[in-house]
């Protein structure tokens, strides 16, 4: 059985009776109805984050609302774009060096490269905060955009993360960090897994759970690189 957003499918070999997979489908109608709600909810979330690529547009930065703000002045310290406080009540804004005809697409790329900027400079550091405390070595990071994974190690010491990351709260990002982390010491999920990592973050499941209700996306560990 698997359920996605299509829907249900169910896989047999030909020689399979009919009769046979009616039996297994009324066995597991219960996980399949939880399925289908839990990938609703989950395509419903999604839609909800998709983003409007324009001037005054808003997305999540570290968990807090940043709005987008064209401004073609280009007296930017730093390249294409900068982080300023908001005129308003609370909030920041991020400046693009764009003309106000800008494209969505430009929008986009412009936002999107600022972000994997800050999300690579961040988990560099968190792996280098969290990596003595866990007694293991980190030796390459590389942002990934996968469509299946938030994160992922190798036992060579590679770490992957989803620069979409960026967007949680620094106690998720941290999480995260910390997972991939303990499996350069345990490359599965057993208890001395879970141990590892309540070791530096006892509280790590409440950061478990806010990440598992992002849609999509999941953490793991990786014996070899693909």
């Amino acid at each position: 059985f698997s359920v996605g957003p299509d829907g249900l499918v169910v896989s047999a070999p030909k020689w399979t009776p009919l009769y046979q997979i009616d039996a297994a489908l009324a066995e597991k109608s219960d996980w399949i109805l939880r399925k289908l709600v839990d990938i609703r909810e989950r395509h419903d979330r999604l839609e909800d984050q998709r983003i409007e690529w324009r001037d005054g547009a808003r997305l999540l930065f570290l968990g807090e609302p940043v709005q987008l703000v064209l401004d073609p002045s280009h007296a930017f310290a730093a390249v294409g774009a900068e982080l300023r406080p908001s005129s308003g009540p609370g909030g920041s804004c991020l400046h693009l060096a764009l003309a106000q005809g800008a494209a969505p697409a430009q929008i986009r790329d412009a936002v999107q490269a600022w972000l994997m900027r800050q999300a690579k400079t961040l988990f560099e550091q968190r792996l280098n905060h969290f990596a003595p405390q866990l007694q293991v070595q980190w030796r390459k990071l590389t942002l990934s955009s996968a469509g299946t994974r938030w994160g992922s190690a190798r036992l060579d010491g590679g770490i992957r993360l989803h620069w979409r990351l960026i967007h949680f709260r620094p106690a998720v990002i941290d999480y995260v960090v910390v997972h991939e982390l303990a499996h350069l010491r345990e490359m599965n999920h057993s208890p001395r897994f879970w141990e590892t990592v309540g070791e530096v973050m006892p509280d790590y499941a409440q950061r478990r759970k806010a990440l598992r209700q992002a849609p999509g996306l999941r953490i793991g560990a990786q014996a070899v690189g693909h």
